[in-house]
């Protein structure tokens, strides 16, 4: 006979047959009287579930604090330029780059062409504007971050003067504007 209201109602259901429910029964009846008892397995898999869970919980916060540092870091780049980029650059002299595939244009004065051309100045994106940043600084932000910067001359200029110039003898005009 059945002693528990949930095994006849599984009786009932046909989830379990009798064979099984009075098995189950002399199970429970025999881990009472002898004190052996599943509370160790369950206490092993809670304390198991709780070491996974706390796990968890770390790599969660590491996962967040990261963020949170390359977040700090980012606005603090661009503190870095907004502070530190050539204000005055207005001018009638046109100077093109690409950014993002595009060919962007800007309008500057011919100083800041020749720094930009030399690669003594270098262009940096500081959210939708552009800002131009002296070399010293844009490396540092470099070293920091990528992707801020978008033009960068000074590479160039120091892999034409490694080269031998097959065409160093050649005067090129100063007037000469691509």
């Amino acid at each position: 006979m059945v002693k528990n209201a949930l095994q006849a109602q599984l009786l009932k259901a046909g989830l379990v047959d009798n064979k099984k429910a009075k098995k189950l029964s002399k199970q429970v009846q025999h881990e009472q009287r002898t004190g052996q008892s599943s509370e160790t397995e369950l206490k092993a898999k809670i304390e198991q579930d709780k070491q996974e869970k706390i796990a968890k919980d770390q790599s969660l916060n590491m996962e967040k604090q990261r963020q949170l540092d390359e977040k700090a870091l980012k606005a603090s780049i661009i503190q870095m330029i907004s502070q530190h980029q050539i204000k005055d650059t207005d001018g009638d002299v046109a100077y093109q780059f690409i950014d993002d595939a595009k060919i962007k244009k800007v309008y500057i004065n011919q100083q800041i062409y020749n720094a930009l051309v030399s690669g003594s100045l270098i262009i940096a994106k500081d959210h939708d504007r552009y800002a131009f940043l002296p070399k010293e600084l844009a490396e540092r932000i470099n070293e920091k971050m990528q992707g801020f910067l978008i033009m960068n001359n000074s590479e160039k200029n120091e892999e034409i003067t490694e080269e031998v110039d097959p065409y160093a003898a050649y005067v090129i005009p100063d007037d000469l504007m691509w």
